[in-house]
Parts: structure tokens; sequence; C-alpha cells
């Protein structure tokens, strides 16, 4: 099979050198062959294939064509090495006369584009009242723009030409601004686009604001700050990582972001920081690596505390391109110090929908654990540093509504106080809220810890009585005991009384079959109650 593919190989050369009529054929044993050779073989025809593709881009539809074909080999396993920046360099030049065919098709009249293997003739007359003499390289231009599209698509899937794109700003930039205009007409290069911007960057300062510590890391495969964000929490937080505060992510989700599959189980990715540049522009989630500003000479990502939870679908954007990071060095202390000197103050710059600050918040966001449900599994029992000191003991942390139920955190939220609910009492053991009266001042309503009725005046000093918590309370008239076999006598209810429910069939008083027996004693005490319950301490027993 390897020797019927060199041959099927060689003819594809000699005929796009001569223009031979049997080229299409020769392309065709080609594809057909390709699938069944080892790679070694793809990468030596990748190689022959390069000065060939040189000498015919004069011939536009024999080099589109060939540009084609080593995309084709590319994506089977081949590097592309030489050919793919042959391919860009040719996609360059095509795709200007594109878009000049573009820009006459608008002066004269617009209207729907024709398809690019469409253009002909009389689409060349029409342009041609704007472009003079280009007007025939402008309708080559867009006649193989599809083509060179395809092809540039699969080059940049290849880690070595991004490498070598970057490494030239100016002709990375030339050509994502031809790309750019094409996109607009065909969605095959909006793709080309975000790999043009996946090319931009590999490497990056990272300062951690929580721990105050920096590091250089460098990555690849790279298309969003989604997929960054994932990455470097894996890469830094924990005893894994290099011990930065923090909860480590689902390894389903670093999977995901690297080179695996995403797990349907754990398609939602929780974020951890705010991204944030190194001169106090918002970076966020949704930018990609190239968009992280320049600082000195480098590209400095400033990881802030979440002002604003949020998530996102786990996985990469191009799922056959391999995401990679890794950590190059810790910067030395002195160093991040000085990067330190250089960046925002902490806490001035917050996600663009996080709700103002108040009083003396931080800006952090405050989130409920994360290992519940499915991500209990990937708990850890020592996970290093912890992420925060324990909060203060505060009488509000207990309050509901101040956590998140594991099935809301798959959306944005916004930090802010629970909803409260009407006639929806603050605990299942306090009474509802008394209505308000119209006659009644804000002065008077009840505080949170309702003194009963029946024992304000034992609270209330009156004559003789100094201290009113020293002495024992007299049993109020209401708790006088009476046997339950002797309920009293039957009075008819006030007009407009609702009739009570029917005793139960048992000699047993209303709601004992629903709860257990009180200890001896306890239902005697007009005193019972919990400690806290009392704003200034119990009454003395």
């Amino acid at each position: 099979m390897t020797e019927e593919f060199r041959a099927a190989f060689q003819r594809v050369l000699d005929t796009a050198a001569s223009q031979a009529p049997g080229f299409p054929e020769a392309v065709h044993d080609v594809f057909r062959l390709s699938s069944q050779v080892p790679r070694e073989e793809l990468a030596i025809a990748l190689e022959a294939l390069t000065p060939v593709l040189g000498d015919c881009e004069p011939h536009a539809g024999v080099a589109a064509d060939l540009s084609v074909l080593a995309g084709a080999l590319v994506e089977s396993g081949a590097p592309a090495g030489q050919v793919g920046l042959e391919v860009l360099r040719q996609l360059g030049s095509y795709g200007q006369a594109a878009v000049a065919f573009i820009h006459a098709w608008e002066k004269t009249g617009g209207g729907p584009l024709p398809a690019p293997n469409d253009a002909g003739e009389a689409e060349e007359q029409r342009v041609e009242q704007v472009l003079g003499d280009n007007a025939p390289l402008a309708t080559v231009g867009w006649w193989t723009s599809l083509r060179y599209g395809l092809a540039a698509k699969a080059m940049l899937g290849d880690s070595g030409v991004r490498a070598a794109v970057r490494a030239d700003p100016g002709a990375l930039h030339e050509l994502g601004q031809i790309v750019q205009a094409l996109s607009t007409r065909l969605n095959e290069f909006g793709e080309v686009g975000e790999l043009l911007r996946m090319s931009e960057a590999d490497r990056l300062i990272v300062l951690d604001r929580a721990s105050r510590r920096g590091f250089r890391v460098a990555f690849d495969g790279v298309s969003d700050n989604f997929q960054l964000h994932t990455l470097l929490a894996d890469a830094l937080i924990g005893k894994e990582g290099h011990r930065l505060p923090g909860t480590r992510p689902d390894p389903r989700w670093v999977a995901a972001s690297l080179d695996g599959p995403v797990d349907p189980m754990a398609d939602v990715v929780r974020g951890e920081w705010d991204l944030v540049g190194g001169d106090g522009t918002w970076v966020g989630n949704e930018a990609c690596p190239g968009d992280v500003p320049v600082v000195d000479g480098e590209r400095v990502l400033v990881l802030e505390p979440q002002s604003l939870l949020h998530s996102w679908r786990a996985g990469r954007r191009h799922p056959h391109i391999t995401g990679s990071l890794t950590v190059l060095e810790e910067l030395r202390p002195d160093q991040a110090t000085a990067w330190w000197a250089r960046t925002h103050p902490a806490g001035t710059v917050r996600h663009p929908q996080a709700p103002p600050l108040e009083n003396d918040d931080t800006g952090a966001h405050g989130r409920p654990p994360r290992h519940f449900g499915e991500a209990a599994h990937f708990a850890e029992v020592d996970s290093g540093p912890m992420s925060a000191p324990f909060a203060a003991l505060d009488p509000d942390a207990d309050a509901p509504g101040g956590g998140l139920s594991s099935s809301f955190e798959d959306v944005t939220i916004n930090p802010g106080a629970a909803p409260v609910f009407p006639d929806t009492p603050a605990s299942l053991f306090d009474p509802p809220a008394r209505p308000p009266k119209e006659d009644e001042d804000d002065e008077d309503e009840l505080d949170d810890f309702t003194v009963p009725a029946a024992w304000s005046g034992a609270l209330s000093p009156g004559p003789g009585l100094d201290d009113p918590l020293g002495s024992p309370l007299d049993e109020p008239e209401w708790r006088e005991p009476r046997s339950l076999s002797d309920p009293g006598p039957f009075e008819d209810p006030a007009p407009g009384t609702p009739a009570a429910d029917p005793p139960p069939s048992d000699d047993r008083p209303p709601g004992a079959r629903l709860l257990p027996p009180m200890p001896p004693g306890v239902s005697d005490s007009s005193t019972w109650a919990p400690h806290w319950k009392w704003p200034m301490g119990p009454p003395g027993r």
C-alpha cells in the first residue's frame, strides 16, 4: 500500500507542475490511500509538496487544490511543517484579492454574492467597473477563497504552524484582518479567525491576589479564557499544584480542557477567580489569552477573588486541538513584589455585572461548599492550604437563604440577599411575623426574640421587686393545671369564629399522636425556653 501511495503522490507532483489532464485523478488517488499509510510516509509527502505548491501559485486552481490536499494530509496526522506556512502565505495573497472582489461587488449594486465556486466571467465583468485591470485577479481570489480557508483551518491546528505565525506579529495582524473581512461572508473563515487568535499568545505572568505570589506559565491549544481558567486552577491550586488557596477543579473538567471528551455528568465548570489584566482592565472568561494586556513587554493576568459567581460548559472550543498548560517557574518574592507595585489596588476591578460594594465589603463573593452531589466523589481528604480562614461566628451566618442549592450552581449568580417569600416564617421554629397595625409606629415592632405577653409583666420592675429575674415567676392564670379528662364546660363560639377541629377519636390531646411526650415538669414550667431565645438572659427558675 505504501508503494501505491508513493506512485499516486508522484503523479500529483508531475501533473501539477505541467497542469496535465491527469491531475484531478491523481489527487483523488492520494486522498483514497492517505488513510492507509503510516504518518511518517505522509510527512515525507508533505515535505516534497512544499516547493511544488510554491511554484504553482500563479495557477490558482491547481495551487488551491494542492492546498486542500495538504490540509487533508495534516488532518490525517502528518506534521504541517513548511507547507503549512506556504498555504497561509498564499491565503494572504489570494484572500486580499477576494476582499477587493467583495468591496467591488458592494460598489456595483450589492446583493447576494455568488458562491465562490460559481464565480465566473459575468461576475468578473461586473467588478471590472470598479477594479479595472485587477478584476480578473480579484475574481480568482474569490473563486479560490473557500478552498484556501479549509486548508488554512487544517494548518492552524498544528502547534508548529501557530508558533511560526506567532513569531511574526506583523504578518499575523495582516492575515487576521483579511480573515476577519472574509468571515463576514464565509462562515468557514470564522473558525480560521479563532485559530489565529489562539496563535497570538502562549505565555503569561500570573499574579494571585490572595497569596501575593506570581508564576510564569506557558500554554498551547487554549482558545479562550474558560479553558485557560480551568487549566490554571488545576496547575496552581492545592497540594497537587503550587498550593494556592482555593478549591481544585473536578478532574473531569481538566481532562475536557486538555484532550478528553466532555463527561455529561460533569459538564458545568465553576469558576475560581475574576480574571483581570495587569493594567487594571477587566479580561474575564469570554475573552481569549491574546486579550490579556501587555505590561512592560509581558502579558500579565491577575487572579482576583470572585466578585460574581460564574460557571460555563466544560470542554474545548476546538476539540481536535489538544490543550496544555505548564508552570515554568514561580517568581522570586522580589520579582512578585515588583509586579504587584505596578498593578491596581485590591478590589478596584470587579465583574461588570457585580452589584455595587456596600460598607466595608471587600468584593469577594462567598460561595457555598463545592463538594456535594456528584462533586463529593472528588472531595479531597487533604487538599493542601485552605482557601480562606474560618469566618468569625456571626448571628446572620445561620440565616436561611445564605447558601445555594447544587441545582442552581450552573448559572451566573448575583450575590445578594436571598429572596423572601410572603407568609413564610424565617425559621421552622419561629412564629410567623405579626402583621402591623395601622396605628402602630415602627418603633413598636417586636424584635426577633419576642417575650410572651404572660411573662412581660414579670420582666418589668414593680413595687417591691428589685430584680425581676432574681425570683421565680408566678404561674400565669391560663397555665393553671387541669385534668385532661375534664376539659371544662363547653361554650358557644362567638359569632364569626370558625369552628374548631373535631377532637381526636382517643382520649389524648390534639397533636399528642404526632409528638413524643415531653419530660416530666417541662410542660408545667412557664420559664422553659432555650437561653439564646432570651434577649437579656433567662428568668430565674
